[in-house]
């Protein structure tokens, strides 16, 4: 695997988000995707469907890109500012795993 884009897993993310707000009828908010709150106060998600986004979206990068990605990890799970937040920090996040894997 080449070295991740940010820009490419990032529309992956989002992807992944606006098909699972789909499926309750809402649509993705206007503005820069990388801002949308996913968790927390004022996000768009309850903790089941930030499951299935990571899931979905882990789906994708190994489907697409042909590396497997693991987003709920003990990393994620111990930083103080909480990766899955907005698309901007998961995207981040997601990068950086599939950069620990090509290292």
């Amino acid at each position: 695997m080449e070295k991740p884009n940010f820009g490419e897993i990032n529309r992956i993310i989002v992807s992944a988000l606006k098909d699972l707000l789909e499926t309750r009828g809402d649509m993705l908010p206007k503005g820069n995707t990388e801002d949308i709150t996913l968790l927390g106060e004022d996000g768009l998600l309850d903790s089941m469907e930030l499951v299935t986004l990571v899931v979905s979206v882990e789906q994708v990068v190994e489907e697409q890109l042909g590396a497997t990605i693991t987003l709920a990890n003990d990393r994620a799970l111990s930083q103080r500012k909480s990766p899955y937040r907005t698309v901007g920090s998961l995207t981040e996040f997601a990068v950086e795993e599939l950069l620990d894997d090509v290292r």
